[in-house]
C-alpha cells in the first residue's frame, strides 16, 4: 500500500469516527431534551381524565420510571440488540435497530420510519435529479456565454425563482397544475409508474426551484475553472472547446457543487415537511408533525435520531469523495 493510499484510509478512518461520535452525542442530548425534561409525557398521552394508576402504568410502559441513565442504556442497547417492551398488557420483542414504541399509533417507531422514509427519499432524489441536470447544464452554458444577454437571462431567472418563497411554489403547483398526474405514493417494487406519476408534481416543485440555486453555483464555479491556465492551454492545443468545457474543466468546476448538494440532499431529506403536507405524501416530515402535535415522544426521537444520522452520512459521503475530486484534501 503507497503512502498516498494510507493518508486516503487514514483520512477516511478519521472522519467515520468522528461522525459516530457526533451521532452518540446527539442521540444522547435528544434523549436529555425529550425524555428527562420537566415534563409528564405519560399524562399527555393519558388525556386529562386519566387515573394515576394508568399514568403509572404508562410511564413503566415507557421507562420513565427508571433512572436517567438507566434510561439512555436501555434506548441505546435497543438500537445494538433491540430490546422487550410493554404494549396493550403483553411483552412484546423489538428487534434491532429498536426505537421504541409508538402509544399513540400502536406500533414500533422502527416500522413507521421504515414506512415513512421511502416516501420521503423518493420526494428528494427524484427533485435532486431534476435541479442537477438542469442547473448544471444551465449554469455551464451560462459561463461560456458570460456577460451575453443569454447570460443575464439566466442569472435574472434564477433570482427571480430564489425570491420567491418554496411553499408558495408548491401551493400554486397544487391548486392549478391541473394537467399533472394526481399527487400520491405508490411503492415502486408495486408500480413503478404510478410511483413516478404520483411523486412528479412533488419532483418538479423541488427540482425547479433549487434549479436555480444550483444553475448560479455551478456557472460562478465554472467561471472560475474556465479561467485557469491549464484550461487555456487545451484550448491552444487545439482541443476543441466543447470537450475543454465538459470533459476537463466540468470535473473540477463541480468540485464546489459536490460539497453544497451532499449538505442540500442532507436538509432536504429532514425538512420535506412542506412538499408532503402540500402534496399529501405520507412521509417523515408528515409522521415527525403528528408525532410532535400528539406529544408521541418515541416517534420524534426516532426521527430526530434518522435525521442525524442522515445529516452525518451525507457530510461523510461528500468528505470521502472530495478525497477522490480534489487531492489537495488527503493532505489535510
Amino acid at each position: 500500500m503507497t503512502k498516498e493510499e494510507q493518508a486516503v484510509l487514514l483520512y477516511i478512518l478519521k472522519r467515520v469516527l468522528s461522525a459516530i461520535s457526533v451521532v452518540i452525542v446527539t442521540l444522547v442530548a435528544s434523549f436529555a431534551l425529550f425524555f428527562l425534561a420537566p415534563t409528564d409525557p405519560a399524562g399527555v398521552i393519558c388525556g386529562p381524565r386519566c387515573t394515576p394508576e394508568r399514568v403509572a402504568d404508562i410511564e413503566s410502559s415507557l421507562g420513565l420510571d427508571e433512572p436517567p441513565l438507566q434510561q439512555i442504556g436501555s434506548y441505546m442497547k435497543g438500537i445494538v440488540v433491540g430490546r422487550d417492551y410493554e404494549a396493550g398488557g403483553t411483552t412484546q420483542h423489538c428487534s434491532a435497530p429498536c426505537l421504541g414504541y409508538s402509544y399513540t399509533l400502536g406500533q414500533p417507531v422502527t416500522k413507521l420510519l421504515a414506512q415513512a422514509l421511502p416516501v420521503t427519499v423518493s420526494i428528494v432524489l427524484g427533485g435532486a435529479v431534476v435541479y442537477l441536470v438542469v442547473g448544471i447544464l444551465a449554469g455551464t452554458i451560462a459561463a461560456q456565454v458570460r456577460g451575453t444577454s443569454l447570460d443575464k437571462a439566466v442569472v435574472g431567472t434564477t433570482l427571480f425563482i430564489q425570491s420567491i418563497p418554496y411553499f408558495v411554489v408548491a401551493l400554486l403547483v397544487a391548486l392549478y397544475a391541473t394537467f399533472l398526474p394526481q399527487s400520491g405514493y405508490t411503492p415502486f417494487l408495486q408500480n413503478p409508474w404510478a410511483w413516478a406519476s404520483g411523486l412528479l408534481a412533488a419532483w418538479l416543485c423541488v427540482g425547479l426551484t433549487n434549479a436555480a440555486a444550483y444553475t448560479r453555483y455551478s456557472r460562478a464555479s465554472m467561471i472560475e475553472t474556465l479561467g485557469q491556465d491549464y484550461v487555456r492551454t487545451a484550448t491552444s492545443k487545439g482541443i476543441s472547446r466543447r470537450r475543454v468545457v465538459y470533459r476537463h474543466g466540468l470535473r473540477a468546476g463541480l468540485t464546489p457543487v459536490v460539497t453544497i448538494f451532499g449538505i442540500d440532499l442532507a436538509f432536504q431529506l429532514t425538512g420535506a415537511i412542506f412538499t408532503e403536507s402540500i402534496f399529501g405524501l405520507p412521509g417523515l416530515g408528515q409522521l415527525t408533525l403528528r408525532a410532535f402535535g400528539q406529544y408521541d415522544l418515541p416517534v420524534l426521537l426516532g426521527g430526530v435520531l434518522v435525521g442525524s444520522v442522515v445529516l452525518v452520512v451525507m457530510n461523510l459521503v461528500v468528505d470521502i469523495a472530495y478525497t477522490f475530486l480534489d487531492p489537495r484534501v488527503r493532505l489535510g
